[in-house]
């Protein structure tokens, strides 16, 4: 992508209820986890539903890079050769992320423990975002790294030879760092045992048994504590992707927000450590119903039927965080829209994902004319139960989740919404405009003078 280049979008009032049945892309969390996994096993892993945006596109190619044969099928499924644990070859060339902090936190780990030397770039958002947090712990098993002052991108890994499994507790809630230990656990002999005071998405977990590993989980209080026998012989699995709720996220609130509307949205993924938006917008009064519940790759997964309907303000508790973090910049676009002050409590991680978006989202809500405070990790939004007044230019630091929100909220507001560069939509959701547009949006191009 051509960092260069803005791909500006003005989103206006709907002119009429959304309406319809929509597709969601696969969840990015599980596809980026089935590339790897697939190229760490013996044998073809099948893959059907995986995301095709460029996000998981990186993965993909690095999975390649690394030695691994992945193949789309003309019909959309995706094959992975893999090469087995400790298989992988040293890459020719320097591994590009994009935009992705999942797949080089990960990666980060599959490579501390591979005995070869690599080179991982990104974009201008992902080399200004911490890495220390995964150099950190796997530097203790064995593991080189090279990078720029305070951890960031580019970095250069020389994997151990003789890799130590690790013992660690997360200091702070987060489901990538807990997966590149788990995942360094692999190639490495005993056990590897991970603490977490909260517990995050187990995506890791499900994934490494669907696999053939041998995973412990053990509650310890609101946390977890989860041992990996180390060196398994993981096992072709093939994996079906479930759609992504942090996707679904926007149409969703849109379909709540925009009068009359009742949109339905099959196949989405319902992982317990995954729907604590759902949860919030339910307790704001939300009409969302979950039918033909089912299991599909060892994930739960329902279909969703939204009604439009008003919202009441809601006061999140800070635990609640590492079961919806993608998801408070749309949730704060609800908040706007809601009856009441709304307090989103201890969002001290969203300083350190794709942008700052705790700013950001309260750059987005008060350049739309929502009164909005920042105490500590907290942000507080004082809702009118009308939606705001729009009419604002929203900078999105190259995040594609505030670009969505951005395009939700102009759906509602009285004057159009403009985000300044929503190219970066398609690293998670592609074809989000034209789905959106559809169902009855109103989301078109600024005109370029």
């Amino acid at each position: 992508m051509d960092e260069t280049a803005a791909t500006p979008l003005i989103s206006a009032k709907a002119a009429a209820p959304l309406n319809g049945t929509i597709a969601i892309p696969g969840d990015k969390s599980i596809s980026h986890r089935a590339l790897m996994f697939g190229a760490l096993a013996i044998g073809e892993t099948r893959i059907t539903g995986l995301l095709t945006g460029e996000d998981v596109l990186r993965t993909a190619a690095a999975m390649r890079a690394l030695g691994a044969d992945v193949t789309r099928d003309p019909d959309g499924i995706w094959r992975v050769a893999g090469r087995g644990i400790g298989g992988l070859t040293e890459p020719a060339d320097v591994l590009d992320m994009g935009n992705s902090g999942t797949a080089a936190r990960l990666l980060c780990g599959i490579l501390a423990t591979h005995p070869l030397f690599a080179v991982m770039t990104g974009d201008a958002s992902l080399r200004g975002r911490p890495m220390r947090r995964v150099i950190d712990p796997l530097s203790a098993t064995g593991a080189q790294f090279s990078a720029r002052e305070g951890g960031r991108l580019p970095l250069a890994i020389q994997g151990a030879r003789d890799a130590l499994p690790l013992d660690y507790r997360v200091p702070v809630p987060s489901a990538q760092v807990k997966s590149a230990v788990l995942l360094a656990g692999l190639n490495a002999p005993g056990i590897t045992r991970v603490e977490e005071p909260e517990a995050t998405r187990d995506h890791t977990e499900n994934m490494l048994r669907h696999f053939g590993a041998t995973v412990s989980v053990e509650v310890s209080g609101s946390g977890r504590i989860i041992e990996l026998q180390g060196q398994p012989e993981l096992r072709a699995a093939d994996v079906v992707v479930p759609g992504d709720p942090s996707s679904a996220a926007f149409p969703l609130v849109a379909a709540l927000l925009v009068p009359g509307s009742t949109v339905t949205i099959p196949a989405v993924g319902l992982n317990p450590l995954r729907t604590g938006l759902f949860l919030c917008l339910e307790e704001m009064g939300a009409n969302i119903l979950i039918l033909n519940r089912r299991t599909e790759g060892g994930e739960p997964v329902g279909d969703l039927h939204v009604t439009a309907g008003p919202l009441r303000a809601v006061d999140v508790p800070a635990e609640r965080a590492p079961s919806m973090i993608d998801e408070y910049p749309i949730l704060a676009v609800a908040a706007a829209c809601a009856t009441g002050t709304t307090r989103l409590r201890g969002l001290k991680e969203l300083r350190v994902k794709e942008s700052d978006r705790l700013a950001a989202t309260a750059a987005l809500l008060s350049g739309n004319g929502v009164r909005i405070e920042i105490e500590g990790d907290d942000m507080i939004i004082h809702g009118t139960g009308v939606p705001p007044a729009g009419g604002g230019l929203v900078a999105t630091h190259m995040d594609h989740r505030i670009a969505m929100s951005a395009i939700v909220l102009g759906l509602v507001t009285d004057a159009p919404v403009t985000a300044d560069d929503a190219g970066f939509i398609d690293t998670s959701f592609p074809g989000f405009v034209e789905l959106m547009n559809a169902i009855g949006a109103a989301i078109r191009p600024v005109a370029r003078s």
